[in-house]
């Protein structure tokens, strides 16, 4: 309790009356109430996952709330899902196929992870760059060839594994993979050392932007993989659009779109979680600003978290929220 509220008379306090002096303990209770710290494991320093974690933060820390957001750079959605189930981190991003192998206990996952949807927030749309002078014009002509495929830890690396094999570069036609992270990737690109980067992001990823300022890049066309991604390994996959004048690109070029789901270890508390997306819905423009451009983030777009069951808490935002 502060000095002013600790120094009421009697008088004042009989001023107050019932409902003022009521309203005086409710403060003082609020007051002392512990700040709720939660580590919310993002991804690598300049990426966008960290960018969407460090405006949650600050997000948070405006809002008044007894919540902290602490983001903890890592190495994305696989790295990430561990972090949940060990307990190293309370709140986490991951691409939605990852999460749902985490769910089930399976691929990078030996068991069942106890971790619940909040919402899904954005789409990755799925970028294989290789510059436009260069000899590689379909995904098939990449065998053979050094490719930056991730980096080692993430969704990006988890859905470029499975978009080569699809694609049949496997065996003797396999690529050689490099595990390079975006910044990593984007610098052996414009030197020469691989041939070709796999990014799965936002819409423009700045990093791509800037290359495609200095070197005349082709996207190649992915959309004709959907299918047998979401045949071989369920429905998390969908085709999208990078739209014609991002990264210069004269025409629009299909491609591949996999969901990013904000998630919280099952045992989160369900008044922290309710809290938490509130402060999300209030400030989504403001979270996105630095991931992706011009995407929305609405109830029936965020509710859509597949195979991974929302935590109790967002059903009660939800439901409070929108009936």
């Amino acid at each position: 309790m502060t000095s002013a509220k600790a120094g009421l008379d009697r008088r004042s306090l009989l001023r107050l009356g019932v409902g003022g002096l009521a309203a005086v303990l409710a403060g003082c209770a609020a007051e002392s109430d512990p700040v709720q710290q939660l580590r919310f494991a993002t991804g690598p320093q300049g990426g966008p996952y960290h960018a969407f974690g460090q405006a949650l933060a600050d997000a948070v820390a405006a809002s008044g709330r007894r919540l902290k957001i602490v983001p903890v750079g890592t190495a994305a959605s696989v790295d990430n899902l561990h972090r949940l189930d060990r307990g190293s981190a309370e709140l986490a991003l991951a691409m939605a196929d990852v999460a749902e192998d985490a769910v089930h206990g399976r691929a990078e996952f030996s068991r069942p992870v106890p971790v619940r949807a909040l919402a899904r927030v954005y789409v990755n749309y799925t970028h294989l760059v290789v510059p436009a002078h260069g000899p590689v014009r379909t995904v098939r002509a990449l065998a053979g060839r050094p490719v930056a495929a991730g980096a080692a830890g993430s969704g990006v690396q988890v859905l470029a594994r499975r978009l080569l094999h699809v694609a049949g570069l496997t065996g003797d036609s396999a690529v050689r993979e490099r595990q390079l992270g975006l910044a990593e990737s984007v610098r052996a690109l414009r030197a020469g050392s691989v041939d070709a980067l796999i990014w799965s992001g936002g819409v423009p990823t700045p990093a791509l932007s800037e290359l495609a300022r200095t070197v005349p890049l082709r996207f190649l066309p992915l959309d004709g993989f959907v299918g047998p991604l979401r045949e071989r390994y369920g429905p998390v996959y969908s085709a999208v659009t990078l739209p014609a004048g991002v990264y210069g690109l004269r025409d629009a070029v299909g491609t591949i779109g996999v969901g990013n789901y904000l998630l919280a270890r099952a045992d989160a508390p369900e008044g922290v979680v309710r809290a938490l997306l509130q402060v999300v819905f209030d400030q989504w423009r403001e979270l996105l600003r630095d991931v992706t451009a011009g995407a929305r983030l609405e109830p029936r777009f965020a509710l859509s978290t597949g195979g991974v069951p929302l935590h109790p808490g967002a059903v009660a935002y939800y439901r409070s929220a929108y009936g």
